[in-house]
C-alpha cells in the first residue's frame, strides 16, 4: 500500500512539473498575442487617417492649387507604419500569403509541425537578421536626427526608420508565440488550446 501511494505522488509530481512549461508557454503566448492584437488594432486606424489625408491632398491640389510636401510625405510615413507595425498582427491572424498546395490538405498535427518548423527555421532567423542588420542603419539615422531631403518635408525620418526595429521585434515575439502554441499543441495533449 505504501509503495502505491509513493507511486501516485511521483506520478502527480511528474504531471505537475511537466505541465508547468506548457502552462508558461500558454500564458506567454496569450500575452504576446494580446500585445500584437492591440498594436494591430491601433495601427489599423492609421489607414483611415491615410485615406483622409490623401483626400485632403487631392482636394487642396485640384480645387485650390495648393500643395505641401509635409502632407505628401505623411502618406509615406503612414503607409510605412501600417505595414511595418501591422506585420505581426497579420501573422497572428494567419493573413500572410502562403502557397497552400500541400498545407491545405494536411491534418492539424501536420500543419502544426509545418508551422513550428517554418517558424523555427525561417521566420525567426529572418526576423532576427532584419533586427541585427537594421540596428546600425537606425542608429546612424538617430545620430544625425535624419530628416527629409525635401525642402518642407517631415523632420522625423529617424523615427520612421526605428519602425524597422519595432517591426522585427514584434515579429520575433509573434513568432515565439506561434512556436510556443505549436509546441503546446503537439506535446501537451491534455492542455486546452486556444
Amino acid at each position: 500500500m505504501q509503495y502505491n501511494s509513493w507511486q501516485t505522488i511521483a506520478y502527480w509530481l511528474s504531471e505537475v512539473f511537466m505541465s508547468l512549461p506548457f502552462s508558461f508557454f500558454r500564458r506567454s503566448a496569450q500575452l504576446i498575442d494580446s500585445l500584437n492584437e492591440s498594436v494591430g488594432r491601433l495601427v489599423s486606424w492609421l489607414t483611415l487617417v491615410m485615406v483622409l489625408v490623401t483626400f485632403c491632398i487631392v482636394v487642396l491640389r485640384y480645387l485650390f492649387d495648393l500643395s505641401w510636401v509635409m502632407m505628401q510625405e505623411s502618406i509615406i510615413y503612414l503607409h510605412g507604419l501600417v505595414f511595418m507595425l501591422g506585420v505581426a498582427y497579420t501573422l497572428k491572424h494567419d493573413g500572410h500569403v502562403r502557397v497552400d498546395i500541400i498545407y491545405q490538405r494536411c491534418t492539424p498535427k501536420v500543419k502544426a509541425w509545418i508551422d513550428l518548423l517554418g517558424t523555427l527555421f525561417l521566420l525567426l532567423p529572418v526576423a532576427g537578421f532584419i533586427l541585427w542588420s537594421s540596428w546600425g542603419y537606425v542608429l546612424g539615422s538617430w545620430d544625425i536626427l535624419e530628416s527629409s531631403r525635401n525642402s518642407g518635408g517631415l523632420p522625423f525620418v529617424y523615427l520612421l526608420k526605428t519602425c524597422l526595429l519595432l517591426m522585427s521585434g514584434l515579429l520575433i515575439l509573434q513568432g515565439l508565440s506561434l512556436l510556443m502554441s505549436k509546441i503546446t499543441y503537439l506535446f501537451a495533449p491534455g492542455i486546452k488550446h486556444g
